[in-house]
């Protein structure tokens, strides 16, 4: 049975995988650092990852795959988390959210990547007392090595701060893989603009209204990211400190530009979709056009061909010597006088 149809009609808080059937084994990483100190390692096994656990360090447990519904409910039983927050989890369609709670925060939102079309794996931020756990889908990386990068290397603000500003590094590498993502679509809406332009296809009207469905997906992702990171601000939980308000507004005007680009983009689109429709209604009007003046220019000579044709015995054209020649020249005549008048009028 499909797992979105087992979760119809279960008890709130039941954890129910909705993704593609997996197999493979979750790979959780620690990694636990403060300004002087970092460490980092790779399990396989949640008890092995938690007994290298130190105190007074900030730590950051990456899951990868929450297909194990098990492992997912254990980890909230040991940092007691809701189980609504666990079920959102594990229901990778969920709709970005922010939510706060008595002893930790969640943030819910979607990786996003473009290679032909845009994908996107669910992640949610889970922050804690002086840890961040971070739940995704393994089947498309993330956007999180040049975090790691930065820990290793103890470069730039993380190190020095806490797990609140790691929560916002990680939210923030996320948003800049939409300008990546969004930058590839704007290169592709110019391909196809100028492909169209210069020689509308089937094809080309083909790949615009796939584009138009992934803008159309993208926007549904992206928007709810507003009134996310909004609710992180207003919130009034002690795990974020006021002087992260700030990196979080940064975050929120990235936001709100990716939002701007994303209408401008699904408008481009609509207008292409109508210089398409012009086009091809255009180069209708023109075959429709030397199709009537073809017709216009041969109805008169059809005319006389007609009368002509019919035969009766007392029409004393039929008999005339040269009528023959004389009626080709009036044909002749009649053609080039109305493809003169058609010219005069710009009709052709």
């Amino acid at each position: 049975m499909n797992a979105k149809a087992q979760n119809i009609g279960a008890p709130p808080g039941t954890l129910i995988y909705t993704g593609e059937a997996r197999t493979d084994r979750i790979k959780i990483t620690l990694i636990e650092y403060n300004e002087a100190e970092f460490f980092e390692d790779v399990y396989y096994d949640l008890d092995d990852c938690l007994s290298h656990v130190k105190p007074n360090m900030v730590k950051w447990i990456n899951v990868e795959g929450v297909h194990e519904t098990e492992l997912v409910e254990a980890i909230g039983k040991l940092y007691n988390i809701h189980p609504l927050t666990l079920e959102d989890v594990v229901n990778v369609d969920q709709r970005p959210k922010f939510e706060d709670f008595e002893h930790y925060v969640v943030a819910i939102m979607k990786m996003i990547t473009y290679n032909k079309e845009v994908e996107s794996e669910q992640l949610a931020i889970i922050l804690c007392e002086n840890t961040v756990i971070s739940f995704q889908e393994p089947h498309l990386g993330d956007a999180f090595d040049i975090i790691r990068a930065r820990l290793r290397q103890g470069k730039g603000r993380v190190r020095k701060l806490g797990a609140d500003y790691l929560a916002y590094a990680l939210m923030d590498a996320v948003v800049d893989c939409y300008f990546t993502a969004i930058e590839k679509i704007g290169d592709k809406i110019e391909e196809i603009e100028e492909d169209i332009i210069s020689n509308s296809n089937k094809k080309s009207l083909l790949q615009l209204y796939h584009l138009k469905r992934e803008m159309i997906y993208l926007r549904k992702q992206v928007w709810p990211m507003r009134d996310l990171i909004n609710n992180m601000i207003r919130s009034e939980t002690t795990l974020i400190n006021a002087s992260s308000d700030m990196y979080l507004r940064d975050l929120s005007d990235h936001v709100t530009r990716i939002i701007d680009t994303v209408e401008t983009y699904r408008d481009l689109l609509s207008g292409i979709m109508d210089i398409y429709l012009s086009s091809n209604a255009n180069r209708m009007n023109e075959v429709m056009k030397v199709l009537t003046i073809m017709s216009s220019i041969f109805i008169p000579v059809t005319f006389i061909a007609g009368v002509y044709g019919m035969n009766f015995e007392n029409m004393p054209e039929l008999k005339t010597q040269n009528g023959y020649y004389f009626t080709c020249g009036v044909m002749v005549i009649i053609i080039a006088g109305l493809m003169i008048y058609f010219k005069r009028k710009k009709w052709m």
